[in-house]
């Protein structure tokens, strides 16, 4: 008993290239993938909370040696 899948005629050709088009750089694929506006400021709260942090730290750094 055959067991048929929706792409059995088509998974084993050979992966076609363009006679038009040359092929992209993996450098232009991966910018393809690269942030996009809809994260624009993400960074910038990443590296403020960053410092909010290290501001408490030292804070309660401080507040330890005033303690003791």
């Amino acid at each position: 008993m055959d067991t048929t899948h929706e792409y059995d005629d088509i998974i084993n050709l050979p992966h076609h290239v363009s006679a038009k088009h040359p092929q992209m750089s993996m450098e232009a694929r991966a910018a393809q993938f690269a942030p996009f506006a809809a994260l624009t400021g993400h960074d910038e709260a990443i590296e403020l909370t960053a410092e909010q942090n290290v501001l408490r730290i030292e804070q309660d750094d401080a507040n330890e040696d005033f303690v003791e």
